[in-house]
This record gives C-alpha cells, sequence and structure tokens, in this order.
C-alpha cells in the first residue's frame, strides 16, 4: 500500500454523495513525519470551575475589573467577555482605563474601551507573540473546560451564551481579511473500531471534573456535522463525521488587533506587576485585569487550575485546507504550520499539571498515530487527492 504522502496534492472529487448532500471535495495528504517538526509549544490554560472571573474589586485605589480564567475558550469567548468587562469598566463615566495584559482578553478589552472613547494603554510584561494566547489552537471552541457545571452559578448558562454569540459574529467579521485571521475549515472526525492508541503519559488528576458542556444552546447558528457513507471519504476507518468549523490564524490575528488598537490611539506600555499592590503605580483610576494564567501567581487566585496543552508544528502545507481528528489527536491546519495536539482520551487530560516543557516523544506519537492512518489508505482512493 501506498500513503497518501507520496501520491501528490491534485486529482478528481470523490463520488457522489448521498441525495441532499454534498461530495467531500478533494483532500491533500497531510504529510506526517517527525522530519517536519518546526517547534514544539506549551501552553496552560487558566481552568475556573466557578467560569470566567468577570467581578469587579478595588486594589491599591483603582476600580479592577477581572477578565481571566476562561479554560480554553480564551480567543473564542474573547469578544463577549471582553464587552461585559468594557462595559463595567466605563460604569461611571471614567474615560482613563489601563487594561493589564497583551493576549486574547487583553487585546480585545483594550480594543473595545478605546472604540468606546475611553483613553487607554495596554501595561504588559510580554507583547502578543509571546503571551500564553499565542501557543493557542486555533480553533472555535467556546465552553472548552470552560467551567465546571456542578460548581457554576445558576445564570452562568445564559451568560456563556451571551459571550458566545457576541463573540461569535464579532469573529466573522475578520473573516476574509489579509492573512486570514478568521477562516473556515472542514472538519472530519474519524473513528474505528481498533484499540485506540495510548494517550502520553499525564499524571493522574486528584479530582474528576464535570466539564460544562453549552454548545446545544447555539445549534441555531454554527454549521452542524454529518456521517459519510463509506464511499463519500478516503479514510481507512468504520466511521466519519464531517463538519465545518472556524478557526483563527493566532499570529495574523493578534497582529491585526494590536494594529487595530496602535492605529486608532490606543499605547501600549512595558511593565511587570508583582503584587496587586503595584496597581498602585498606574495613573489610570480604572483597571481591566486581562493576566490568563499569570493571575494564578499575581492574584494568588488559586481558584485557577492549569491545564496543559501542547503543541507539535510541522512545516505549513498551504494546500491542505482541511483538519481531523483520529485515536485523540487533532490536526488543524494554519497559515503558520499544521497543528498537531494529543489531546487525550477525556477533557482531564493535562488537568492540574503546570509543566511548561516540551516533551517531544509525546510530540513525536501524535505525528505517528497521524502517518499510520495515511499509510493505511488504499490507493484506489486517490480520487481525492
Amino acid at each position: 500500500m501506498m500513503g497518501l504522502g507520496g501520491l501528490g496534492v491534485t486529482g478528481l472529487a470523490g463520488c457522489a454523495a448521498t441525495s441532499g448532500t454534498m461530495a467531500v471535495p478533494p483532500l491533500a495528504p497531510l504529510r506526517m513525519q517527525a522530519e517536519r517538526i518546526t517547534r514544539i509549544t506549551v501552553c496552560l490554560r487558566p481552568f475556573r470551575a466557578a467560569g470566567p472571573r468577570l467581578d469587579v474589586e478595588t486594589v491599591a485605589n483603582k476600580r479592577v475589573v477581572h477578565n481571566y480564567g476562561h479554560g480554553g475558550s480564551g480567543w473564542s469567548l474573547a469578544w463577549g467577555s471582553s464587552t461585559i468587562a468594557a462595559r463595567r469598566a466605563l460604569e461611571g463615566g471614567t474615560r482613563d482605563v489601563a487594561v493589564i495584559g497583551c493576549g486574547a482578553l487583553g487585546l480585545t478589552s483594550a480594543l473595545l474601551l478605546r472604540r468606546a472613547g475611553a483613553r487607554v494603554t495596554i501595561y504588559t510584561q510580554d507583547r502578543g507573540p509571546q503571551t500564553r494566547s499565542a501557543r493557542a489552537t486555533g480553533t472555535w471552541s467556546p465552553d472548552s473546560r470552560i467551567a465546571d457545571a456542578d460548581r457554576v452559578a445558576p445564570g452562568f448558562p445564559a451568560l456563556w451564551e451571551e459571550m458566545a454569540r457576541t463573540s461569535y459574529a464579532t469573529h466573522q467579521t475578520y473573516v476574509g481579511l489579509p492573512g486570514e485571521p478568521v477562516s473556515w475549515s472542514d472538519r472530519f472526525v474519524l473513528l474505528d473500531n481498533a484499540a485506540p492508541g495510548r494517550p502520553a503519559a499525564s499524571a493522574p488528576p486528584a479530582e474528576t471534573v464535570h466539564f460544562a458542556s453549552y454548545g446545544g444552546r447555539l445549534l441555531d447558528i454554527v454549521p452542524h456535522y454529518r456521517m459519510l457513507a463509506a464511499g463519500e471519504h478516503p479514510f481507512p476507518v468504520a466511521r466519519v463525521r464531517q463538519g465545518t468549523s472556524m478557526q483563527f490564524n493566532v499570529a495574523a490575528l493578534m497582529h491585526q488587533l494590536t494594529t487595530d488598537f496602535l492605529l486608532e490611539g490606543g499605547r501600549i506600555e512595558a511593565m511587570t506587576f508583582h503584587t496587586p499592590a503595584d496597581l498602585g503605580r498606574l495613573r489610570e483610576p480604572v483597571v481591566v485585569n486581562c493576566t490568563g494564567y499569570g493571575a494564578r501567581a499575581l492574584w494568588k487566585d488559586e481558584s485557577i487550575t492549569p491545564v496543559r496543552g501542547q503543541i507539535t508544528w510541522l512545516a505549513p502545507q498551504p494546500e491542505v485546507r482541511y483538519g481531523l481528528y483520529y485515536r485523540h489527536v487533532s490536526v488543524l491546519p494554519r497559515p503558520d504550520g499544521i497543528v498537531v495536539q494529543q489531546i487525550g482520551d477525556n477533557e482531564m487530560f493535562g488537568y492540574g499539571i503546570a509543566d511548561e516543557i516540551p516533551d517531544r516523544q509525546e510530540a513525536e506519537a501524535a505525528v505517528a498515530t497521524i502517518a499510520e492512518l495515511y499509510g493505511r489508505v488504499p490507493t484506489r482512493t486517490a480520487r481525492w487527492l
């Protein structure tokens, strides 16, 4: 058998789909070799059982609006969460606002405040490319480790829906811009009857979290997945589900937001905060705290639990326009590289692990899992290439 990697990337469309559906378009093969790994990055997602922190308090004579603790949903919920934070920051008529942090939440909060007429300065130790937000997977996942369903306030599901719908609509205004800061891609969920590959080693969690799942509240606005017939796809597995999902080219999106903020009169200053008392150095009377996982140390907020996630980056393949999930491994095509990620057999994978050291063994195992899949594709399916 010849793997897809040796068959080229052109060919005819697949056979006709079942009545009322569309055939799967030609699929370029993923080139899964360890030699193509360009880097390995690790991000600690800031999970809070109660959901994102959006309350207001007074610290060092400053009115502080918190906007952090979004788990794996920071980019997905950024516009909705920041809309709430910006509104609370402007209560009372204050027009001078400081934003702490330059990641997804910091940039969207700062932009919304600036567009509302406030004078805004972002104070940050790291610029966008150095933040944890820059190491995000880049897929629309608004309820990924967003909260513990057993520990949220009664009104949180409705609040989450408000944030998700606001973000979803705003993100779509970036579709089609140069650099594709936001785009759409086809996704394939591959399910077979064989024993799954063993996930990378992970320390056993001391607790089990009932992660909230609210996707059903958005069924009227998001594309739906469908089960494909055996003749509609090239994959050598028992079942395949296909759908379309929003994704973020994080590098381009972060650059776009930063550029927009600066062009619209915002300012960014380098500053490191060691304790909340350091806010007293700021000239602004109102502060929006968007420090993400960093809030655990800065605010001594032990309600934040790290959830480790590692990305293996392979050299970009511009011809690949689809993502897939297979045996606990997710693959997402981005202009800055092919994202390969071991995600485990449930959402407890990586929970409570604060280690940000890249694991080469985990990276190569994830790549090998997908390489094995493509190596089993019969040559007769070359019509999809």
